[in-house]
This record gives structure tokens, sequence and C-alpha cells, in this order.
């Protein structure tokens, strides 16, 4: 069944690792952070929240509707005192109008199923000229054949059922786009990204993430047979490596509020 982010036991499931330096890098050659006022809505555990802040952002606000989960980016965050947390939804963010220069959504869209609720109260919060990016997997995205790096791919050779299960959620790159202008957003950019996601210096610590599921939603999907038939797939795959690095392909807009306002 679908991931609970209600479930206490889930309140670390999205905190335990850090954005890496090549999404840092990417997000630095895309738009200027400093002295801007940014809202990760979707934050989990801040895991990007707290990669804004090291990116020079004034102020970084996270925004996600589980309780649990914002515990556990408060309590990882200690660091940050230029980052707070409160409770919100895509929908409803509870944030003032016109007050935030840039908007991060990562991993978030596609628990949605309507895009343009969330995309209009991004437009409401958004200053004037204000940049919306977004970051999210599309269906060509997890489709991608597994190797040694792109684990993901492995999951969906395993159980093709899930592709079905993704194939109802993913967006499209239209379906993004389309909604998007209706919302009042002009498109800058869209772009496929390939992240670094975790490094790995022993399978046994790979086993013990998927066993986890830590971070992929996806997982939640199968029960613990099937995880432990995934794991040995993996093992055929990935066990004679020293050090694995994974890595997940993304898309991400880049889109900027019209003066024109929605349509």
């Amino acid at each position: 069944m679908p991931i609970n982010f209600h479930d206490e036991k889930n309140k670390s499931t999205y905190s335990t690792r850090n954005a890496a330096p090549e999404w840092l890098d990417f997000i630095s050659r895309q738009i200027t952070v400093g002295n801007k006022t940014i809202a990760d809505i979707g934050c989990g555990g801040g895991i990007y929240s707290r990669a804004w802040a090291s990116l020079g952002a004034k102020q970084v606000i996270g925004i996600d509707f589980s309780e649990h989960i914002l515990k556990t980016a408060i309590e990882k965050s200690n660091d940050y005192p230029q980052l707070t947390f409160q409770k919100g939804y895509a929908e409803e963010t509870g944030l003032a109008t016109s007050s935030i220069d840039i908007v991060f959504e990562r991993a978030l869209i596609h628990h949605l199923t309507d895009y343009q609720s969330n995309f209009k109260e991004v437009h409401r919060i958004l200053a004037d000229n204000g940049y919306f990016i977004i970051q999210d997997r599309t269906l060509e995205n997890i489709t991608l054949p597994g190797d040694e790096r792109h684990l993901r791919g492995f999951f969906f050779e395993c159980f093709p059922r899930l592709i079905d299960i993704e194939a109802k959620r993913r967006p499209t790159q239209m379906q993004v786009e389309d909604a998007l202008e209706k919302s009042g957003f002009e498109l800058i950019s869209s772009q496929t990204f390939c992240e670094p996601r975790q490094v790995y210096h022993s399978f046994n610590a790979l086993e013990k993430d998927i066993q986890e599921r830590t971070g992929r939603s996806i997982l939640y999907e199968l029960d613990d047979d099937e995880i432990a038939l995934l794991i040995k797939k993996l093992k055929l795959h990935l066990s004679d490596q020293t050090t694995i690095l994974e890595q997940d392909y993304w898309n991400i807009w880049l889109a900027k509020k019209s003066i024109m306002g929605i349509n």
C-alpha cells in the first residue's frame, strides 16, 4: 500500500541524507539564491530546505502536511537559523501573498490529483517575477533501464506492476507545462537532471536502505517478501562492487511568475 506520511514510524524516511553537490551546483547555475526568501513546499525531513540555506538564502520556509515528518526536519536543522518549518498543504500553504522569491517543490506533484490548485497557490505567494522550480519524475524517467547506478530501473524490471502504479501518478511534461501556463507562469526551461542520490560503501548498506524503504515511496507498494526478492536481484548485479553510487533521473522545470496573471 502507499506510504502513510502521517505514521510516526515513517517520520525519518525523508531525512537521512544530504543534497548532492551536483544538485547544489545545478541550482546555482539556474538561479540566484543569495538574499532570497525560499518556500520548500512538501519539504519532508528538510533535506533540500537545508540545501537552499547552504546556498545562501536569506530565509527558507519548509512546508509539509505531516506533523511527524516536520518534527524530524526541525530536529535536524538546528544549525540553520534562517530555516523554519510549518504545517501547510500544497493548495493552502498558510504563507502570505507575494511574500516568497522562489518556490521549490521536489517529488511533490506526483502525489497531487490537481496540479493547478497547487500552482495557483504558488502564484499567490510568489512576489512579482518570482520563480517556481519543480523537480519530479516523468514516466520516461521512471522507465529507464536499470544499471549499476540507476538502481530504480531494477525495481520495475523485478515488479512490472509498479509501472502501472507510476503511470497513474507521474506527470507528463505537457501536463506540467500546460498547468503552469494556465496558472500564470512563463516557462523558462525544462531539463533532465541525473542526481546522485546516495553512496553506499557496501552492499549491506544498500540492503538496509532498501529494507527500510528509505526515501522511496514506491517501495511501500511491496510487501516484505517482495522486498527480499528485490534485494536478491540487486545483489546479482551489484554485490561485487565495493562502492555503489545510486543516481536518479528527474525533470526540473523552471518557471517565472507572469505579471499578466492567471489565465
